[in-house]
């Protein structure tokens, strides 16, 4: 009767052990999830403020028909989620990165086309 108490007990210890780790390993993934979807946002915001610029005319602060000067507004470059940049800029395409505040290696990049339409993401690090 003696052994079979203590293999009950190893047994219990190792499924509570696997428990653990399965529920650590969930609350992992969603917190990447999370992080992920807010950056998400944040880019899809800034591209739309971006469109806006291109739309706008110089005179009144915009890029009359192209986005080369457009540049992210200083309260808008970083936020809990991530740190926001304009990585490359042309007339008709504007290339915003996102490097995440939780792993520098997730990484978003998106390109805007002339139309204000996002026609590219890509994902880095855990994010993909």
């Amino acid at each position: 009767m003696g052994q079979q108490q203590i293999l009950f007990i190893i047994v219990g210890v190792i499924i509570i052990g696997i428990a653990i780790t399965v529920g650590i390993s969930i609350v992992s993934a969603q917190t990447v999830a999370t992080n992920r979807d807010a950056i998400i946002n944040d880019l899809n915001h800034l591209s739309s403020y971006a469109y806006q610029y291109r739309l706008r005319l110089r005179s009144m602060g915009g890029g009359q028909g192209d986005y080369t000067a457009f540049a992210i507004p200083p309260k808008m470059t970083v936020n809990e989620d991530g740190t926001y940049s304009v990585a490359a800029a042309d007339v008709n395409t504007l290339s915003l990165a996102a490097v995440s505040t939780e792993n520098a290696s997730n990484t978003i990049r998106v390109v805007l086309g002339s139309e204000g339409k996002i026609t590219a993401w890509t994902f880095g690090g855990d994010f993909e």
